[in-house]
């Protein structure tokens, strides 16, 4: 099966899951959805969300 990508994502769940991401509180699951969908190698050391 071939790598997929998104075609509508709802703001409101990735700002709440980029959110958790940043604060280390996502399943592995979504960990690996939110790298794949921002093309992140590594967790971030700076905010995902600049200003907040």
């Amino acid at each position: 099966m071939g790598r997929r990508s998104p075609s509508w994502v709802n703001t409101p769940v990735l700002l709440q899951a980029i959110e958790r991401y940043e604060q280390g509180r996502l399943p592995r699951s979504m960990q690996l959805w939110i790298q794949t969908l921002l093309d992140i190698d590594q967790p971030p050391t700076t905010p995902l969300r600049p200003g907040c």
